[in-house]
Order: C-alpha cells, then sequence, then structure tokens
C-alpha cells in the first residue's frame, strides 16, 4: 500500500496517517529498561503499511524507534520520523542533537515545540520558537512545528517567525473539533493539522451520543469504529497519529486509508459529535466549556 500524503507549506509531505509512541508506550521514569515490545511493534506497524513514526523526548522511546527502523529494513527516505521537544526544552540544540543519537538518524522530517506551557512568558515561548528554527536552518529537521498550541500561542510566536510553523499537533475528534474557527486560521496561515486522541469517543469519552452511529456506520462497511473515527479524522484534513499495542489494531487503523465513507456519514459524525463536549487531553487547563 502506497500512503497518500498532505503537503506541508514548505514543501515537505508527510504521511495522512501516523503511529505514536507516547500513551501506552510512554516511560514514567527516563530509565526505565529498553523496550523491545516496542521496537517488535513498530517493524510491525511499518510492515503494515505506516511510514509515519511519531516520538518525542519526553516519552523515552526514542532509542526504540532508532532501532525498529534499522531493524525494519525499509529505506529512511521510505520513512517519516517526528520528534518533539520538552524536556530538553532549555537547550534545544543539544536535545536535538541527543535525540537525533537515539534515532540513529541525521535528521527528523519534523521536530515539534512539545508544548507551550513550559514558557512562564510570551518572550519564552518566542525564544523556544526561535531554537527551534534553529534546528530547520541547520538541516536537522526538514520541517518543524508545535504541539499543543492554542491560538493564542501560535499569535505570540508569528510576531517573531522568520519560519512559519509547519503544523500543530493536538487533541482532535469529533467531541473536540475545535471552535471559534481555529482550524480554518490555522490553514491561512500555513500551519496544517494533526491529532491525538483521535479515538476518544469509543475510548474514554464513551459512551457518548456518537456510539450507536459509529458501530453503525463500521457495520455497514465492514470496519471498526476505529477506522469509522481515523477516516473522518483524514476526511477533515487531519493527520490521526494513533497507537496501539496489539498488531490487529494496526489493521484496523490501516483499513481506515481505503474506506469511503458517503457525505452523510461525515456530517452525521461531524454534527453529533458537535453536540457534546469531551476533552481527554490535560481537561483541567480548560473551562469545561472550552471547546477550543
Amino acid at each position: 500500500m502506497t500512503l497518500p500524503t498532505l503537503q506541508l507549506q514548505d514543501g515537505s509531505t508527510i504521511p495522512v496517517i501516523g503511529f505514536g509512541t507516547g500513551t501506552a508506550w510512554y516511560k514514567e521514569d527516563p530509565n526505565e529498561p529498553f523496550n523491545r515490545n516496542l521496537v517488535e511493534i513498530l517493524k510491525a506497524a511499518i510492515q503494515q503499511g505506516f511510514r509515519h513514526i511519531d516520538g518525542s523526548d519526553a516519552y523515552g522511546t526514542e532509542e526504540e524507534i532508532g532501532v525498529a527502523i534499522k531493524e525494519s529494513g525499509v529505506p529512511r527516505e521510505e520513512l517519516f520520523v517526528t520528534t518533539k521537544v520538552l524536556e530538553g526544552i532549555n537547550d534545544v540544540p543539544a536535545t536535538i542533537k541527543a535525540s537525533l543519537a537515539k534515532l540513529q538518524l541525521d535528521y527528523v522530517d519534523l521536530y515539534l515545540l512539545h508544548s507551550p506551557y513550559v514558557a512562564k512568558m510570551p518572550t519564552d515561548l518566542q525564544n523556544a520558537w526561535l531554537a527551534i528554527e534553529g534546528v530547520k536552518q541547520a538541516g536537522l529537521a526538514k520541517s518543524i512545528g508545535v504541539s499543543n498550541h492554542q491560538r493564542s500561542h501560535l499569535e505570540t510566536i508569528l510576531e517573531v517567525a522568520t519560519i512559519k510553523p509547519a503544523l500543530n499537533q493536538l487533541e482532535f475528534h469529533p467531541y473536540l473539533q475545535r471552535a471559534h474557527g481555529y482550524l480554518p486560521w490555522m490553514r491561512e496561515n500555513g500551519i496544517e493539522v494533526a491529532s491525538f486522541n483521535g479515538l476518544t469517543p469509543i475510548r474514554s469519552g464513551s459512551p457518548g451520543p456518537l456510539n450507536e452511529s459509529l458501530t453503525r456506520i463500521a457495520k455497514a462497511h465492514g470496519v471498526s469504529e476505529n477506522a469509522v473515527l481515523i477516516k473522518w479524522q483524514i476526511e477533515q484534513r487531519v493527520i490521526p497519529v494513533t497507537t496501539t499495542t496489539k498488531e490487529g489494531r494496526m489493521v484496523e487503523y490501516m483499513a481506515a486509508v481505503d474506506l469511503a465513507l458517503t457525505p452523510e456519514e461525515i456530517e452525521e459524525i461531524t454534527k453529533i459529535g458537535l453536540t457534546h463536549h469531551f476533552r481527554a487531553w490535560a481537561p483541567d487547563r480548560f473551562d469545561p466549556d472550552d471547546r477550543s
């Protein structure tokens, strides 16, 4: 299977679905031992057709990603590797070099500022972004972007940016579609969108008003609810980054690529999703009905 891609504003292309190494694979203690199970799962994901692998210095999984890439036998140029900086935000040049050493790579395809909340002042966020720009200028990342950034954070960055973020990875699913025209605004500024927690309506957000619709639509197409939600995101021009510890789930996820939802099914998921609000990641940071 050749994965469809989306072109970023800097000319790079990114696969429309990614495999993440946070969540179930996240290491609470960075000194936790090397996780051979993750290596095998990543190799299986690559074998199933995933070409976009997502990590972070905060996950503690970059070494496993590097080994999996080497052992997969797939040429580096066929893979799209994302990592992020969180723990090492005070020394981005050293952090990217450490990440590349663990990944056994000369460059990453996408380097993200993992969180705006590490910045105490707007100038801290701006300086962090300028350091990220330095990574691209040094040829250590083909594209650069952010994660978990609200509009106010991006506006702060854009005040000083000489290179605009190419992408913002944030929580996105039918129960959190990002109000106030946030996605169109990002795209007007050349910023594409990737998602995490995209399966929330059938995970921590379940039961909810979409359960019946998702089950019915999945049955009609002979796929899982996972595939339906992933395809819905792709149809929103959002790149879902998902993960699993089970090889069988990978097959379900990849089935989304060729799934053809009808316009009516897409609209049904969108409209019902908008009737219910649920935020899975860091809900305490936001007002209960903040849908931005």
